[in-house]
């Protein structure tokens, strides 16, 4: 290998490509605030008023969460653990299936903003209320890590200030989503997926100059066993094989575009619902491309450093830090693209937090505002859904302090939607799909399913799981200039993200550690979403669930399916965007009608059963 001959710094060539990329993402959040009259109403804010199409939708869906948890912790993933990371191209398919099928037809024919609305209407207030709790809380907690994690990562390589990064990334996303709603949101995704693939791209094709061509790079990675597809083992204890991965990943990815309201409150938003359904396909696609160029990124990484690994050699202190520290190493000698790259990870970043803000103030307007004061008049909404984006821009940056506890980012990420994404999706599933459960089994499920994947995922934690479970693979330093502490070669022992603070160390391993918390991080959202079915299924069943009366648009029936072949007949679409006529105070959903005139029935029964 050609050792490089010393990191490149960054110019200001590189800072005003990065400054262009936040300037043209607030940029499109003023004309937004403008355009089209600006944000008149809270449905204008929150929802684009539900005008939008599938192209834009769906590089919004791909942007929202493939963030610079992506961008720096994916090809560092793929450069430790090897490229069976690219199984997710099978996830991805299962999961937009499952989202597109089961949940969008009955969250789009309801006209719901929030998705915890379908909680109250399913179940009761009490279910809503716990159900947005703890999907604030999570995200507050995944937008800490999706800010903090990549400036930390690039000040350390390039000297990017680190603080400077996190609050102009903040203040940036705070700027334009307060302005533009959601439109601006989902304009700035499709601009920033732009540069994201811009600068995959410049990464992949200078790294494929330099090391030979892509055949090379293939080769290096199949000699150093990176090329590691089909791992069948089944041992749900093994961090990713074939099935932890298609299985566990199925889960922790449905929870976040089944369910989760950054992602539900994009696809709602389209004019009808089979544009809301072609989004979720596009996005596919495009979610193959992103994964495509982030393992290619991970194999280049590997070429370029298979015998002088720069984490083991301590050129740089985390595996995060290896893709900024591969771009100035070889595009060192072109200005501008290291701050592409830089923009590349901060247009992810960007992305997340901005459909986070966004969605963070769709759910408290709707969950928590507008059940208590239903005087409130759709103007009154939308300055207090704007104050709502002001308020959680800054938590968010708040929060990226905390986020500095959590360890390095890709797993921590995905560990966080396992541990709380699962049980949501197991509350959602129980309303969808079981008929007979009742507001008791899914309070009862939620609490057991939250309790059964908090368990395992602060256990692991706390007790990280050993190397034959995480399987690193081997990392050389032989081809380095100085050996490090006089030996030429390192085997990786340690776990990814064992920089958590909240580490046990030196303590004498149980069978406990060993076993339940040494389960793949992958299958948190398994446990959270099966454990919170079945025992809500139980208790719905002991609590006399099948005596009630529900009304069938709040489960999934034949005709959702069937209405997929609405499309083909004569101007027919039976689940047309226009059914959302707005009221005067109050919610703006029509199906809340049968709530609120129960509301005053002493019996305290909905739709004649008692709750």
């Amino acid at each position: 290998m050609d050792v490089p001959r010393g990191i490149g710094t960054f110019s200001v060539w590189d800072y005003v490509v990065f400054a262009a990329m936040l300037l043209i993402s607030a940029v499109i959040g003023v004309y937004y605030a403008f355009a089209e009259g600006g944000q008149q109403t809270s449905k204008d804010f929150l929802m684009g008023g539900r005008r939008m199409s599938a192209m834009p939708v769906a590089m919004s869906l791909t942007a929202s969460f493939m963030s610079a948890v992506t961008v720096l912790g994916t090809p560092a993933e793929v450069y430790r653990f090897g490229a069976i990371f690219s199984i997710f191209a099978i996830t991805y398919v299962f999961m937009v299936v499952v989202s597109a099928e089961v949940f969008l037809p009955v969250f789009y024919k309801l006209g719901i903003t929030s998705t915890y609305e379908y909680l109250e209407l399913r179940f009761n207030k009490c279910v809503r209320f716990c159900g947005t709790i703890l999907y604030i809380v999570q995200t507050i907690l995944y937008t800490g890590i999706v800010i903090y994690a990549p400036a930390l990562a690039l000040n350390q390589v390039t000297g990017f200030d680190l603080w400077g990064a996190v609050v102009a990334t903040g203040v940036v996303c705070t700027f334009y989503c307060t302005l533009g709603g959601l439109k601006a949101v989902i304009w700035t995704d499709v601009f920033q997926v732009g540069i994201m693939v811009a600068g995959f791209a410049s990464v992949i094709i200078q790294a494929s100059l330099i090391q030979g061509g892509i055949s090379t790079m293939l080769n290096d990675a199949y000699n150093g066993g990176r090329l590691n597809f089909w791992n069948f083992n089944p041992n749900p204890l093994q961090r990713h094989t074939f099935w932890t991965i298609v299985i566990g990943g199925t889960f922790t990815w449905t929870s976040i575009y089944g369910v989760n309201q950054s992602q539900v409150q994009r696809y709602i938003s389209c004019k009808s619902r089979f544009h809301a359904k072609m989004s979720l396909y596009i996005n596919l696609v495009a979610l193959w491309a992103i994964l495509t160029c982030s393992v290619l990124c991970g194999l280049s990484l590997y070429s370029r450093y298979h015998d002088c690994d720069p984490w083991t050699a301590k050129k740089v202190s985390a595996p995060d830090q290896l893709m900024p520290y591969l771009v100035l190493d070889i595009l060192q000698d072109y200005p501008g693209l290291p701050g592409l790259f830089v923009a590349c990870a901060y247009s992810g970043t960007l992305s997340t937090v901005s459909s986070s803000i966004n969605a963070l103030a769709a759910v408290t307007v709707e969950d928590l505002v507008k059940p208590r004061f239903r005087s409130l008049s759709e103007r009154s909404l939308s300055w207090i859904s704007q104050g709502m984006s002001v308020l959680f821009g800054v938590l968010c940056i708040g929060m990226a302090a905390v986020a500095s506890l959590m360890g390095a980012l890709l797993q921590a990420a995905l560990s966080i939607f396992g541990m709380v994404g699962g049980p949501l999706m197991g509350l959602f599933a129980l309303g969808i799909l079981v008929p007979f459960s009742n507001s008791i089994g899914a309070l009862v499920g939620l609490l057991a399913g939250f309790a059964l994947s908090l368990w395992v995922g602060i256990g692991a934690q706390l007790y990280p799981p050993l190397p034959e479970r995480t399987m690193p693979l081997s990392l050389e330093t032989h081809g380095c200039n100085v050996t490090y502490n006089g030996t030429n070669w390192m085997t990786t022992t340690e776990m990814p993200f064992s920089t958590s603070a909240f580490q046990v160390h030196n303590i004498e391993r149980t069978p406990l550690m060993d076993n339940w918390y040494s389960l793949s991080y992958l299958y948190f959202s398994t446990l959270g979403t099966l454990g919170t079915l079945f025992v809500g299924m139980l208790i719905s069943l002991l609590a006399g669930g099948r005596k009630q009366n529900i009304d069938r648009r709040f489960l999934l029936t034949k005709e959702d399916f069937l209405s997929n072949f609405d499309i083909f007949k004569r101007k027919k679409q039976v689940l047309s965007s226009k059914s959302h006529p707005i009221e005067d105070g109050g919610t703006d959903n029509p199906a809340f009608n049968h709530i609120e005139l129960n509301c005053a029935d002493p019996s305290g029964k909905i739709n004649g059963t008692r709750l």
